[in-house]
């Protein structure tokens, strides 16, 4: 195992039993084409560690405070798991100088990359799972996040458009009113781009692109905003 790869557990707090999840969830999908290198990319843990990371954030937030509706506790959520977040903690984790990547993904900057960061935290969280269950998963997590109330006070409601968006529907609607649709994706795998719609019920509010399913959706909540009116949640 790389020193890289020591470093990045001891900064966890946590030795891997199994390290193929550890590399697995480090490997961007561009590193998979290349010529007898790795079998999988990180996809799949990321999709894992997403509803990991959910239920991690939404026990410790209902818990916390006591006295937050529902619209209130997703907004807190949403803030805390959104796409830039993730890719503070991973920077905050130095998690970029352990991806591994593709070449022409390593030429063209995928270090620092947003999307790649943030993926493969979620990974990461996916693989911590599986490697040591929830407990250890979750003192992990909440390890790196540190108490959420400062980091909710660091991070603006304007860095969160799906939030916002969540609030202003909520209240009239409920918390399932609002629909998010990946409509298209084009582009090699360590250079997608997709699209994504935002629906109100059966209305479609907003559309946006980004380089990540989570920054599209993103992109479409913030094109919403700029035309949602009260009148349209009656």
């Amino acid at each position: 195992m790389s020193d890289i790869l020591r470093s990045l557990q001891a900064r966890l707090g946590h030795t891997f039993r199994n390290p193929a999840l550890l590399e697995t969830a480090l490997t961007h999908s561009s590193r998979v084409n290349e010529p007898g290198d790795a079998a999988d990319s990180n996809q799949r843990l990321e999709f894992l560690g997403d509803a990991v990371l959910s239920l991690i954030l939404a026990e410790t937030l209902f818990q916390a405070f006591p006295a937050e509706r529902e619209g209130g506790l997703s907004q807190r959520r949403a803030m805390l798991s959104r796409g830039g977040f993730l890719a503070r903690l991973a920077r905050e984790l130095n998690l970029g100088a352990a991806l591994r990547l593709g070449v022409s993904e390593e030429q063209t900057g995928g270090r620092d990359r947003d999307s790649n960061l943030e993926d493969a935290f979620e990974a990461l969280v996916g693989a911590l799972y599986l490697d040591a269950g929830p407990e250890t998963t979750r003192r992990v997590v909440l390890a790196l996040y540190g108490p959420l109330a400062d980091r909710l006070a660091s991070t603006t409601p304007a860095d969160n458009p799906k939030g916002r968006l969540q609030e202003l529907v909520q209240p009239k609607l409920g918390n399932d009113a609002l629909r998010y649709v990946t409509v298209h994706s084009s582009g090699q795998d360590h250079a997608r781009e997709y699209a994504a719609e935002v629906f109100l019920q059966d209305r479609l509010l907003g559309a946006g692109r980004g380089p990540s399913k989570k920054l599209a959706e993103e992109a479409a909540a913030r094109a919403a905003l700029a035309t949602f009116r009260p009148e349209d949640s009656a």
